[in-house]
């Protein structure tokens, strides 16, 4: 017995460890981090995404799409934009990346404008950080004060990525796992998914939906696949919008959508599928501030995954690599 409460002790004390120095790392995150060291840096950003949101709305989407393909891979670390090199295989080439994930010439353009005013000061994961919300505020949805003082990564991880970002096919079942395992909940799950409201999605991510599957409204079925072919490979990049109505507007119309079986993705359509989050989708769909509230929310904790603080990591001079 006394071995068994031993290893019992042991086992809760690492628990706490591990807890108390997450919850270190997220509380050094702060809304007012750079007031002195940079203190025009969100003007400076918001600028730049607002003029590479006017030049193409679909920026928008691609921009909070970095982001949290870079959180959900070992923390909002700014890993998901080192460049692959001779010696070096980063994320960018990883499954739920390469060919889709996109906008890392904005990051380079918004990197250069805070550099140029703050040199050496803000890391890449936070311009990323604050992207996302500038992004979603300039399409329509909400805003909300952006946590800061996370630093860079040295190092990304293909493998991780691979095995961390949920695919397209995923089932309700492992979505909510994927989620938990970052230490997200469902709500958040559900709210974050929310993000598909803008956006477009690659055939090749919904090939399998429109053709084999019956959860699916006839007509969208049938304008689908005419700008993806039935043979892989043949269209494989042809876009569709993932909110049919208002493509490069943020609002609850998505959730609407699954309601009529207009999920454009697997993944989508399985939030209401008779499954646990059905009442959720039905809440966002009738409720536009609770959906606003709640992806707000949801967007700061994703924000909070194990971010690098203190002397860990480093402030990249260029995002693409390492210093």
């Amino acid at each position: 017995m006394a071995f068994s409460h031993n290893n019992s002790f042991a086992a809760a004390t690492a628990l706490l460890c591990c807890f108390l120095l997450t919850s270190t790392a997220s509380a050094q995150l702060s809304t007012t981090f750079y007031s002195k060291s940079c203190p025009n840096l969100l003007s400076i950003v918001r600028s730049a995404v607002q003029s590479a949101v006017s030049k193409e709305a679909r920026m928008g989407a691609s921009l909070v799409r970095l982001h949290f393909h870079d959180c959900f891979v070992n923390g909002c670390d700014g890993s998901i934009l080192l460049d692959d090199t001779s010696s070096f295989t980063g994320e960018k080439n990883a499954a739920p990346n390469a060919n889709s994930a996109r906008g890392f010439d904005v990051v380079d353009t918004i990197k250069a404008a805070v550099e140029k005013a703050c040199p050496g000061t803000v890391s890449c994961a936070d311009l990323l950080t604050i992207a996302a919300r500038d992004s979603v505020a300039i399409l329509g949805g909400p805003s909300w004060n952006v946590k800061l003082g996370r630093r860079d990564a040295r190092t990304a991880s293909q493998a991780a990525a691979n095995s961390s970002i949920p695919p397209p096919t995923s089932s309700l079942s492992s979505l909510i796992s994927s989620f938990q395992s970052v230490g997200l909940s469902a709500r958040d799950m559900v709210a974050l998914s929310g993000s598909h409201t803008i956006g477009q999605s690659r055939c090749a991510n919904f090939r399998a939906r429109i053709y084999n599957e019956t959860t699916i409204d006839a007509s969208l079925v049938q304008s689908r696949q005419r700008n993806c072919p039935r043979a892989t490979g043949t269209g494989d990049n042809n876009l569709a919008p993932l909110d049919l109505q208002t493509p490069a507007k943020f609002d609850n119309l998505y959730y609407q959508n699954l309601m009529n079986r207009k999920g454009l993705l697997h993944s989508d359509q399985q939030l209401f599928s008779g499954g646990s989050t059905d009442s959720l989708v039905r809440s966002y769909s009738a409720n536009p501030n609770t959906f606003s509230s709640d992806f707000a929310a949801a967007m700061i904790r994703m924000g909070d995954i194990k971010p690098l603080t203190g002397s860990s990591g480093e402030i990249r001079k260029n995002c693409r690599k390492p210093n």
